[in-house]
């Protein structure tokens, strides 16, 4: 008589998670050997909002003599409770640091791009108003937005006054790797949203609250309904395809 055995069926063991990777200031030091000392780092928050301002965050650190900072992140994968934890340890950990922005109709007057340049150098110019004066800049970006020689869009004006002359290095997601640019992204952040806020008491059918003036189906409803408000960037498309952050 034949028997069967029968075998039990295993499960695939469960793939460990991927340790969550923090920014350092590796990147940042290696700047020293150039005779950098003190570098800002710098990133942008509401760029591809409907409405409110754009704003620009500075942290600076010291190559020579700075600590790194735990938990902080680019400000879009941190919660908020988070943000608002981590933006006064970050003030306290910086040489200096500041926030500029650029309202919605200084962005429809003068373009996004000098709109960002405005909102930095607002930014900038308080750093220097505190006493600091950072040898290089580390921008967000692939492009740098930021100096005085950069060519605006067809779509921009030319710009005129001082603005940031110090030396500018740009690096594709410098918000994941440097911490520096991390921080910067987390004070822009948090003080553009608590604006938002702040607006939504005066203007709640937007729900500026929740959405921060970004591109949600629920926003360009209210929007189609009632029409923008002053706070909206009226040269946009406000109706048009969602527009990412």
């Amino acid at each position: 008589m034949a028997t069967t055995t029968t075998r039990k069926k295993t499960r695939p063991a469960a793939k460990a998670k991927a340790p969550v990777k923090f920014p350092t200031l590796d990147v940042e030091r290696s700047f020293l050997s150039s005779g950098v000392r003190l570098l800002a780092g710098v990133d942008e928050v509401g760029r591809g909002a409907l409405a409110g301002p754009v704003s620009v965050g500075i942290a600076v650190v010291n190559l020579q003599d700075h600590g790194l900072l735990a938990d902080v992140r680019d400000s879009k994968l941190l919660k908020p409770e988070d943000r608002d934890r981590l933006e006064p340890l970050v003030r306290d950990w910086a040489v200096s640091s500041a926030v500029g922005h650029a309202s919605s109709r200084e962005i429809d007057e003068v373009g996004i791009i000098a709109a960002l340049r405005l909102a930095g150098t607002r930014a900038w110019f308080d750093v220097l108003a505190s006493g600091v004066c950072p040898d290089m800049v580390l921008l967000d970006g692939s492009h740098n937005w930021l100096s005085p020689e950069v060519q605006a869009s067809l779509f921009d004006t030319s710009d005129s006054g001082p603005w940031c002359e110090a030396p500018v290095h740009t690096r594709v997601k410098a918000d994941m790797s440097c911490l520096s640019v991390a921080a910067a992204s987390v004070l822009a952040k948090v003080a553009r949203d608590r604006i938002m806020v702040d607006l939504h008491s005066e203007l709640p059918a937007y729900g500026w609250n929740e959405n921060k003036g970004y591109a949600t189906a629920a926003h360009r409803d209210v929007i189609r309904l009632q029409g923008p408000s002053a706070y909206h960037r009226t040269s946009w498309h406000l109706t048009g395809p969602e527009l990412l952050e």
